[in-house]
């Protein structure tokens, strides 16, 4: 039987967690990816999100990304690699930190937005990434781009890894994900991310913008907490897995 991680990255919005709607979404999950500090977060929104997560019994990443939360951390920011590693450890610290106080340990990394996008092109980026996490701990999960050269240079800095593909979001026929300039480069309709999500477990592709196949091998899928809809596309996203007798589960578990 075919078993697949579910993954979303929270902690991002603190509306989303005092009106009730992050955990609406958790539901539907197996994983979360916290933010801790970097592109957004605070020792609060961390705390309200494990404690949702361990409701739930999730498990528990850190979601760090560029230190700039003027634009979430999703514009490329021109910074050396030692502060990149430098930030990312900072971060990964501080999540690590409000979660021993809780008892549990971080099972996964997964950088966010612009970070994560060219990591997947840029091995000096995704190196710095690995540098920062690996001054924590090595005995972690880190997640990357399905297919991107961010996965090599993970295995190589001596890291498990989990490939990572997305229900939400379009990709273009190198296997990259569209970027958010596009009107297109999210999926809205939870049924359309149901069918992509059933597609990468069944067939391991996504069809791409201009309607070609794309080759996806995915360990782990992602939903994003911050999109429109994102508990309903979340839910359509499990319930279709689930039909199909796919199993949701954590990595390594």
């Amino acid at each position: 039987m075919k078993s697949i991680d579910l993954n979303c990255d929270m902690g991002e919005l603190p509306e989303a967690i005092a009106d009730g709607t992050q955990e609406s979404l958790i539901s539907s999950l197996t994983s979360v990816n916290i933010a801790c500090g970097g592109h957004a977060g605070d020792e609060q929104t961390m705390k309200a999100t494990i404690e949702q997560a361990l409701r739930w019994k999730l498990a528990l990443g850190a979601h760090p990304g560029y230190p700039d939360r003027a634009n979430f951390g999703r514009l490329e920011l021109q910074m050396p690699a030692e502060a990149i590693a430098d930030s990312v450890f900072e971060q990964v610290r501080a999540l690590a930190d409000v979660a021993a106080h809780y008892g549990v340990a971080l099972t996964h990394v997964k950088p966010h937005g612009a970070l994560y996008n060219q990591a997947v092109r840029n091995r000096v980026i995704a190196e710095a990434i690995a540098k920062g996490v690996a001054r924590w701990r090595r005995d972690v999960v880190l997640m990357g781009l399905a297919g991107s050269q961010m996965l090599e240079v993970f295995r190589e800095a001596g890291f498990s890894v989990a490939a990572e593909a997305f229900a939400d979001r379009r990709y273009e026929v190198d296997g990259t994900l569209r970027s958010r300039k596009f009107d297109d480069a999210l999926i809205r309709d939870p049924e359309e991310a149901g069918r992509q999500a059933l597609n990468i477990v069944r067939r391991g592709t996504v069809i791409a913008c201009d309607g070609s196949e794309v080759s996806i091998n995915a360990q782990t899928i992602c939903i994003h907490g911050d999109s429109p809809g994102a508990p309903d596309i979340a839910a359509s996203v499990a319930r279709t897995l689930r039909r199909a007798g796919i199993t949701l589960s954590a990595l390594g578990r």
